[in-house]
């Protein structure tokens, strides 16, 4: 079963990728990409690799060590569940990513590379967002005058 819920886990998270990066102007991906359960499959996967060694994974996380941690990862369901953890966080930050370079006006263009490099190193897509969006900054939203009464 854990190499089925490994293999499931970048499956059921792929579609979100592929609307993001292949069909960003469609009017579909906005309204999907816009509810952050898209991410929920990947928890589900999480929770089933995770809830049952809840045991053995709350001592490794609670007070981790570098052997610890290597432990718990070194085997099949560790793997498998710090890759469904990778998955969901990665597909997080790439939703934001996204829906946030929408309203700053980022071309499509230029978010694709940087989305792929989340899918791929999370962390580093991250920083590359981070510094596109610092070129694209938000429009000042000007605030409506207050009405004045009488």
């Amino acid at each position: 079963m854990t190499g089925t819920l490994f293999t499931l886990t970048f499956a059921v998270a792929a579609p979100f990728w592929a609307l993001m990066i292949l069909l960003p102007n469609w009017s579909w991906t906005a309204r999907i990409i816009s509810s952050p359960l898209i991410v929920l499959p990947v928890v589900l996967i999480y929770a089933l690799l995770v809830v049952p060694a809840f045991g053995e994974v709350l001592p490794a996380v609670a007070s981790p060590t570098l052997e610890g941690v290597r432990d718990l990862l070194g085997t099949a369901d560790g793997a498998a569940a710090g890759w469904a953890h990778m998955i969901a966080f990665d597909l997080f930050v790439g939703r934001w990513a996204w829906l946030d370079s929408r309203e700053r006006g980022v071309p499509a263009l230029v978010m694709a590379p940087v989305l792929v490099l989340t899918i791929l190193l999370g962390p580093l897509g991250l920083a590359a967002y981070l510094g596109v969006r610092a070129r694209w900054p938000r429009s000042a939203v000007v605030a409506p005058e207050p009405q004045r009464l009488g």
